[in-house]
């Protein structure tokens, strides 16, 4: 199969064409690039004027945690935004490796009953998501709660040095297999008291063999400029590339968010500290971490108890955060589909309740605590401002959907990057070509993505065209994917490949 893409203006390593040029994809390679008005291909298509650039890669991504790998395994919202290759197992929740065939560490965001598991390595994984087959390429970390929950179940405890040991071993095991790094969920109750040196250790291992560390910082509000401190220690003594997973200026924590970006600012050049965010004001959260810290103790079993205690749920109740109930949306809820894009407000409207605080706590009693939230609680000027770091990188922190009524997807899921591309646009604080090498080269760079990131001869044919911000073509390893508004159902919609990291 051959392709031509006429009439482009090429933007890719950090440059743009001056004038309008031609791309011929031969199979999944980009075969040449010029001027070709009498060359013949399978199929032309003519760009009028349009940027044609890399795929984008998008360094932080869910799902895998929402497993619509399985459900979706076109990855629709991904392509309608020019997106060719997600990197999963981020917030220390992987697919694999499963020493014991359990996916407890995804159970926050999804019912996992779901999916048939018939894989336990990263290996088995990878083939079985190649059987499948994906929309977009598809590439993985290592979740360090998927692994650690194994060896010790429910505790919170430090691990031993058997144990210690153990971890390695999958580590060396997962990366031999494919894993290009792996990452923590600090934040998360169980990895929230896990002790920095285990982290040092683990970053170490995964260092030898070249990969990377991605984290969700300890604490993103009053302790923030710790949880930079403690990603840079670990990139330093463990001297391994590492990002902080949806680095995002929360209202009331600004000072601190520019802090930390201080210290990143201030780090020599050999060491490689990246942070990754989206363009909006919108978080999304599991139900659980609105409950005070004290609360999140255990499993989410434990959790449900503590809530549906009669004397622990008046406790909580008094320790809830103060929330506008407009500013916190349902987005999904297991079992409980008739609250997706409820408000709090809504909630406290619907059981005749006197505060926000009273809705919140039915909420989690109703779920039990088994809900995701849009919660607005981004700085948005200061994202801008992030936005132009050297070292900021984009992502959505989303996952592409089946089209369904039990859940509500957030802007990040639809339109991550052609946002990014029109805010730089309207805001002018960075070029073009500086905005396109964010989202392709760099990343591609970092996880070292072999002959991606970049159009040259010889490189995969991943490839987004767009005009004005709107996506307009997304070919994935050579194929049509996505094109005016449609999904190319035929062939094109499933030609992503599972990329595998190698030493």
């Amino acid at each position: 199969m051959t392709t031509l893409i006429r009439n482009v203006y090429i933007v890719s390593g950090g440059k743009k064409s001056a004038e309008r040029q031609d791309v011929f994809i031969s199979g999944d390679k980009i075969s040449a690039i010029g001027s070709f008005p009498g060359r013949i291909a399978d199929e032309v298509i003519d760009a009028q004027g349009a940027y044609i650039a890399p795929g984008f890669i998008d360094v932080n991504t869910d799902s895998d945690h929402y497993l619509s790998l399985f459900s979706n395994p076109r990855q629709d919202d991904f392509l309608r935004q020019g997106v060719t290759t997600i990197i999963g197992g981020q917030c220390g929740a992987s697919l694999a490796p499963l020493l014991y065939g359990s996916l407890e560490s995804v159970q926050k965001w999804i019912d996992v009953s779901k999916v048939n598991i018939d894989w336990h390595l990263v290996g088995e994984l990878l083939q079985t998501l190649e059987k499948q087959k994906l929309g977009v390429n598809f590439a993985t970390l290592v979740g360090h709660s998927t692994v650690r929950r194994a060896l010790v179940g429910e505790s919170l405890r430090a691990l031993t040095d058997n144990e210690l040991t153990i971890f390695e071993n999958v580590l060396d095991q997962a990366l031999l297999e494919g894993a290009f790094g792996f990452s923590t969920g600090l934040a998360y109750i169980h990895s929230f008291k896990t002790p920095p040196q285990e982290i040092e250790m683990l970053a170490k291992a995964v260092s030898k063999k070249g990969g990377v560390y991605a984290t969700h910082l300890r604490n993103n509000k009053e302790n923030l400029v710790e949880g930079v401190k403690e990603a840079i220690s670990v990139a330093r003594k463990a001297e391994i590339t590492t990002i902080i997973s949806h680095h995002l200026p929360l209202i009331g924590f600004e000072e601190q968010y520019k802090k930390g970006l201080e210290l990143i600012d201030s780090l020599p050049t050999k060491t490689k500290v990246y942070f990754d965010l989206y363009p909006f004001d919108v978080s999304v959260l599991p139900l659980y971490t609105f409950l005070p810290q004290w609360a999140q103790n255990g499993g989410i079993e434990v959790m449900v108890a503590n809530v549906n205690d009669e004397w622990l749920s008046k406790k909580i109740l008094k320790d809830l955060p103060k929330i506008e109930g407009d500013d916190f949306v349902v987005s999904m809820a297991i079992h409980n589909d008739t609250l997706v894009g409820a408000t709090l407000a809504d909630i406290k409207k619907l059981y005749g309740l006197k505060s926000a605080e009273e809705a919140l706590l039915k909420l989690m009693q109703t779920t039990s605590l088994k809900a995701s939230i849009f919660y607005k609680n981004v700085n948005l000027d200061l994202v801008r401002e992030a936005l132009k770091h050297p070292h900021s990188l984009v992502a959505s922190n989303a996952a592409s959907f089946n089209e369904a009524n039990f859940i509500k997807k957030p802007p990040r899921a639809l339109k991550t990057f052609p946002t990014f591309l029109k805010m730089v646009q309207e805001n002018n604080f960075m070029t073009l070509e500086e905005a396109v090498a964010k989202i392709t080269k760099t990343p591609a760079e970092i996880y070292n993505l072999k002959n991606r990131g970049e159009i040259k001869e010889g490189y995969a044919a991943d490839l987004t065209c767009f005009k004005d911000g709107d996506i307009k073509l997304t070919i994935v390893n050579g194929a049509v994917a996505y094109r005016d508004d449609e999904i190319i159902q035929d062939g094109g919609g499933v030609s992503g490949k599972i990329l595998r990291h190698s030493s």
